[in-house]
């Protein structure tokens, strides 16, 4: 079973057909599925898909790109919409200097108040990072100092130095359909260094569609791609790769039920 453990599910592109997407999903042998809050405000509508697919599970969290409207939400009421036992996840929340769609302070302080939320509940961080490298090291750093909490570098595109950095801190690193693009293989040659035992695969569909989808709209079946691109780059099978980042996800996302125990549950 492959996990794709970062989609939008909730955004317009899958509006008409969603139900759909997701069986395309479940037939490719992606079994797991986790749609990404990017403004707590809207939460409800990430949360209602994830209660309407069994597969399907959610996070709840600001993006940077909405950071400057949400500022007002506290540590404590991410905590407490995370009790829902579809929420698996804190975030997405992070830096991205490429787009500064909010200044860069209110980035910060959002980052650092889902940082709080993560070490309070052990629930992942989903961290969005964007040419923010350095920032996003001395923030992970001074943060783990005051407490170690538990987080993914989501879609990595930075440079090895962050990437080693998140490893040292306790962090995992995932790879979207960007590995597979030919102008890539800085980011191979990075994921090559990764821990095998660190490592994620995702989509963040409907972007970034793996080769040879790409520049189609992407969607959680399509992880099988990027997955395949990641052991031919580490040199594993794709059923080797397969059951590598599907234990590491579950090993992350702790409060994920894994199917036998979500049959368990239902008998």
């Amino acid at each position: 079973m492959l996990v794709d453990s970062h989609c939008h599910l909730d955004f317009p592109d899958f509006s008409e057909e969603r139900a759909a997407v997701v069986r395309r999903a479940l037939d490719a042998g992606v079994g797991r599925m986790v749609t990404i809050s990017t403004r707590v405000r809207r939460f409800a509508q990430v949360l209602g898909i994830a209660e309407e697919f069994p597969e399907v599970f959610c996070s709840v969290g600001t993006h940077p790109h909405n950071a400057a409207e949400e500022l007002d939400i506290s540590a404590d009421e991410l905590v407490r919409l995370s009790k829902h036992p579809k929420v698996v996840a804190i975030g997405e929340a992070g830096l991205d200097y490429h787009y500064d769609k909010s200044l860069r302070p209110a980035q910060a302080q959002g980052f650092r108040t889902h940082i709080a939320a993560a070490r309070e509940t052990g629930l992942p961080l989903v961290i969005h990072a964007r040419s923010a490298d350095e920032d996003m090291e001395n923030i992970l750093r001074e943060e783990t100092g005051k407490g170690a909490f538990p987080f993914v570098l989501h879609c990595f595109s930075s440079g090895r130095k962050l990437a080693m950095a998140g490893v040292e801190l306790g962090g995992y690193v995932s790879f979207s359909g960007i590995l597979t693009f030919k102008n890539s293989e800085e980011l191979r040659e990075i994921a090559r260094v990764v821990p095998r035992d660190r490592l994620l695969v995702e989509t963040d569909a409907p972007y970034l569609a793996p080769v040879p989808f790409r520049g189609k709209r992407n969607e959680p079946a399509y992880v099988a791609q990027t997955a395949a691109v990641l052991g031919e780059t580490i040199g594993v099978t794709e059923a080797e790769i397969t059951a590598l980042t599907t234990a590491n996800f579950f090993r992350l996302f702790s409060k994920m039920p894994q199917p036998a125990e979500a049959s368990g549950q239902a008998a």
